[in-house]
């Protein structure tokens, strides 16, 4: 069922209070996700490559018209430990955050939190200036 269907199907809202069982193709690697490994009844990104849609204005209302591709850009640590991902909008640029699920690849959520520290916006060099350091 496509996304318009969804909309014309169910009410405003409904993913918010309703668990979603859709499976899908990720628009992105190809792969077949399924809800049940989420860890929770909201999936809404591919656990293999931690892409997602633009979908929502608000988390499960299914409003957004843009339809984009949502890129993984960046990891936080939410108040309670609980670890999330922020995803841009190829199409609008707009920014979001989700859970993490249970099955997303772990090896992939760690390359997006050190991305900073391997690849920082200054020259390498720079901090042992600063810091005082003689070069190797």
């Amino acid at each position: 069922m496509n996304r318009e269907n969804k909309r014309k199907l169910y009410e405003k809202g409904y993913y918010k209070t309703h668990v979603c069982h859709d499976n899908f193709i990720c628009k992105v690697c190809g792969a077949a996700v399924f809800p049940e490994g989420a860890g929770s009844g909201h999936r809404n990104h591919c656990p293999n490559c931690l892409s997602s849609l633009h979908v929502d204005d608000e988390p499960g209302d299914r409003a957004a018209d843009c339809g984009g591709i949502m890129d993984p850009v960046a990891v936080w640590v939410r108040k309670n430990g609980e670890w999330a991902m922020i995803h841009r909008c190829r199409r609008c640029g707009r920014l979001s955050s989700n859970r993490i699920a249970a099955d997303d690849n772990p090896i992939k959520l760690m390359s997006i939190a050190m991305k900073p520290v391997a690849q920082p916006p200054f020259p390498v060099e720079y901090m042992r200036k600063m810091a005082g350091l003689k070069p190797e």
